[in-house]
Parts: structure tokens; sequence; C-alpha cells
């Protein structure tokens, strides 16, 4: 039989915390939780029972175990299959390597600045400043309160932290340009009408 490699962000997301420790769902979502990995992945706390039937139809990972809660309610815990762990390391390795294009909303919204008024255009702005400054804040919080993390685990907080900075400093400059004297950002559309 074999098994197709293919995984989705979201699946590769699961199938890692399951080769990093057998889980059951409830205590996946919390893993997710606690790294902010809600910040980059779409992963609901919903979809990880569905994530794990897809993985485990896929014979990638297993049911090892059946826990009890405390309020006696079974969770099947779940681990990684031999073809699971093989999955898992290629496409996290084909995952670091490759350089994959994103497709953030923002550009799209610069793409079509022009019929944005400008002091329509100056408040977006500033709300996506203030947008970033309480991401920056959450995600930096997050990643102090688990000072015992894995290097790894650093790692993912610190580029989304850097990607976060950046585009700070990018949005001040950009911000600051705008507004200057002489500005050069479209105020009117093509067709010569102002901008609504």
């Amino acid at each position: 039989m074999t098994v197709p490699t293919d995984l989705t962000p979201a699946e590769l997301t699961v199938l890692g915390l399951l080769v990093e420790k057998p889980r059951h769902g409830y205590e996946l979502d919390e893993v997710i939780s606690a790294r902010g990995m809600r910040e980059w992945t779409e992963i609901g706390f919903s979809s990880i029972y569905y994530l794990l039937t897809r993985l485990r139809d896929r014979g990638l990972i297993a049911e090892i175990d059946t826990s009890r809660a405390a309020r006696g309610k079974a969770r099947r815990v779940y681990g990684p299959t031999a073809e699971g762990r093989r999955a898992c390391a290629r496409a996290a390795e084909t995952a670091v390597a490759e350089l994959r294009p994103v497709f953030p909303p923002l550009l799209v919204g610069l793409a079509n600045q022009p019929v944005i008024a400008p002091e329509r255009l100056r408040a977006a702005l500033a709300r996506r400043a203030e947008a970033l400054s309480e991401r920056i804040a959450a995600i930096g919080a997050a990643r102090d309160t688990q000072p015992e993390m894995p290097d790894f685990v650093r790692a993912i907080f610190d580029h989304s932290l850097g990607q976060l900075a950046a585009e700070q400093q990018w949005l001040a400059a950009y911000r600051a340009e705008s507004t200057e004297p002489g500005d050069r950002s479209p105020t009117r559309k093509a067709d010569g009408h102002d901008a609504l």
C-alpha cells in the first residue's frame, strides 16, 4: 500500500505534535493554544478531530491508548505509525527548505488603495499599526510564559515576532511617507474622480 505523503499545513502540524509525543485531541488543542500555533495555522478545536481521522485513515497515525478523563469519558490517544514518522520528516524538511508564496490580504488592499479616501486610508493604517502592536505583545507574553520551551518552539515564536516587527517597521515608514507634504500615494481614481 502506498501512502500519499502530501500533507496540508494543518495535517503536518498535528502529525508533528503526535511524533513529538502521543496525545489525545484535547491535549493537542492545549498545546496548539499554548504555543501560539493558531497565529500561523488554521486549526480550530473542532478541526482537530477531523484531522486526526484523516491522518488515521491515511495510515499515518494509530490509536495507541484510551485514557479516562476526570469525568469518566474515554479519550483516544494517538501516536504516529512508522510511515507517519517518515511522512512527517519528509514534509517538514520540504516546508523548511521551500520558499512558497503567501497571499496576504494587505497586499490586495494596497493594490486597491486608489479607491480609498486619504483620511480613511490613514485611519486603516493606524488600526493596522495598533493591531500589530497588540499581536506582538500577545505573542511575546505567550512566549515568556514558557521559559523551558524547546529551542524549536522558541524559534517559531521568534520567527513570528520577527515577521511582525518587520511589518511594523515597514508600516511606520509607509505611514510617515504617506502623511508628508507632497504625498505620493494616489488619492484620485484613474478616471479622475475623487476617491471614496
